[in-house]
């Protein structure tokens, strides 16, 4: 490793949507500026795509070809053969994913041993990234807490995994850190005390939380909003932290707090992040030019044929469901017949063709060598799903994008959920609006895509992985392992690679 690099410790790293940003960021002479120099993450499958990624970076960094890396991906080989032809290069990526899945809190001392050697051999600048596991902190979480009478916060070890995140910390004592975690740690609570002031108190002054009197502390910065004192950085709302991503050439309303921490003695000031020239990057821009697809018949028989007359009865049966509210020829002219012959999945493309992404955002990512497209593949739906999703896509067409609510939708069309009536799930079916950005990427995306809905009613489905990973800035030659399930997983937990890439220019410009 070059001492001019500066090392990277990526913990709770989920598929290394951070690490992604910052192993990308470049010096202004094209080579990179950081080298991530441990990976840790517990989930096996976010694990696998941790290692393919690695092994990815290893090939490139080392000017290997990446023709055999493009033939596993697009399984024309196996991970086997692509292990014996690069041995070198998938032991260092073994190597700096920690050889299995590791958990913070569980295997602390391997991870700990592990990171103080990486350390020790490396002597430039060492910064930390990561965000830990937000499920205590997310609204979604603390709702289902909140129906569980016997839940109490002070019990919940997951409140309190930032502490794994200070004792690295302690060990590293890096130039700088980044945190990141859902904007529902802003609100939580812990024996009706608010955690984040507590947790920022913590980051300044890791020394006293660690117990480790050799340290320094931490400026802590915020990426969006200028400080007075930058020197004693205070915000006045605790919002100041948050970080909308929609403004920063990312295509979702990804809101998410991040902090920038800066070692006392370091006298540098960061920058704060550089608003979009592009504002909204929409999700037409940014998935129009994939491949389309069908959605497959889920609990009978699938087949294109079947899929294509299926959809047409369906879409038959909602035009004469919108004459009621809307003008025949109005409809006619959205042409909604379904596609025919279209398949549940492709790889085939080509990046050479017209396309409605702009620049910055489309050289990061399409790569013109890869030649096709990486988990694009459709789920299957119930019949009366495929009915509904029609109905969502039609109706963001035919009222400027916005999404139906339950009051919106036909009787006929109505579940079989006993509070869709009452407006407290209003939005249980969601499509995501071609000319705007999409709200935020979850992974409640893996369970029924009811949330993400395309807006191509002719298609007629959910997002695939790809299109999600799309929304969520990942490179297209960026492969996720494991089954859809657990891709769609990965995409949803993930930072925004591009967002992060941003962040690692103000770290690369504030150390240099």
């Amino acid at each position: 490793m070059s001492n001019k690099e500066i090392l990277v410790i990526d913990l709770f790293a989920g598929p290394g949507g951070l690490g992604e940003g910052f192993s990308s960021c470049t010096q202004y002479d094209g080579r990179k500026a950081f080298k991530i120099g441990v990976s840790v993450e517990k989930d096996p499958a976010a694990h696998k795509t941790l290692i393919t990624r690695a092994l990815f970076r290893q090939l490139s960094n080392h000017h290997q070809s990446l023709k055999d890396y493009y033939n596993y991906v697009q399984n024309k080989i196996t991970k086997e053969q692509l292990i014996q032809k690069y041995p070198n290069e998938f032991n260092q990526a073994l190597e700096e994913t920690l050889y299995a899945p590791q958990t913070l809190g569980e295997n602390n001392q391997l991870i700990h041993a592990k990171i103080k050697e990486v350390v020790a051999r490396h002597k430039g600048p060492t910064i930390v990234i990561g965000g830990p596991p937000c499920q205590a902190y997310s609204l979604a979480g603390r709702s289902r807490n909140a129906g569980n009478k016997d839940y109490k916060a002070e019990d919940d070890h997951r409140h309190f995994l930032y502490k794994e995140y200070l004792k690295v910390l302690a060990i590293v004592k890096p130039e700088v850190f980044v945190m990141e975690n859902v904007r529902g740690i802003l609100s939580a609570k812990v024996k009706d005390t608010l955690i984040f002031p507590e947790i920022l108190k913590d980051l300044r002054n890791p020394s006293a939380a660690t117990n480790t009197p050799d340290m320094l502390g931490y400026r802590i910065y915020s990426l969006v909003t200028k400080t007075n004192d930058p020197f004693n950085p205070e915000y006045d709302n605790l919002s100041d932290f948050l970080i909308r991503s929609e403004l920063y050439d990312i295509p979702q309303a990804r809101h998410r707090v991040i902090l920038l921490g800066v070692r006392n003695d370091i006298k540098a000031i960061p920058d704060i992040l550089t608003r979009s020239e592009h504002y909204p990057v929409t999700v037409k821009s940014i998935i129009d030019d994939l491949p389309p697809l069908r959605s497959g018949l889920s609990k009978q028989k699938d087949t294109e044929e079947l899929w294509a007359k299926t959809v047409s009865c369906h879409i038959a049966q909602l035009k004469k469901l919108l004459e009621k509210k809307y003008d025949k020829n109005v409809l006619e002219s959205l042409k909604l017949e379904p596609r025919r012959k279209l398949p549940r999945q492709s790889s085939q493309y080509d990046c050479e063709k017209i396309t409605l992404i702009e620049e910055p955002i489309k050289s990061w990512l399409l790569d013109k060598k890869l030649q096709c497209v990486l988990n694009h593949e459709t789920r299957g739906h119930i019949e009366l799903d495929l009915l509904r999703y029609a109905f969502c896509s039609i109706h963001a067409l035919l009222n400027y994008g916005t999404s139906p609510k339950s009051r919106d939708f036909p009787a006929e069309l109505a579940p079989m959920h006993a509070n869709w009536q009452t407006g407290i799930y209003a939005d249980r079916f969601r499509v995501q609006s071609a000319n705007n950005f999409a709200t935020t990427i979850t992974s409640h995306i893996s369970k029924d895509g009811h949330y993400f809905i395309h807006y191509d009613p002719t298609q007629c489905r959910s997002l695939t992985v790809r299109e999600a990973a799309r929304l969520q800035t990942f490179p297209d030659n960026y492969y996720f392992e494991g089954n859809r399930t657990q891709q769609y997983i990965q995409v949803g937990n993930a930072v925004p690679p591009f967002l992060a890439k941003q962040i690692a220019e103000i770290v690369l410009k504030l150390l240099s």
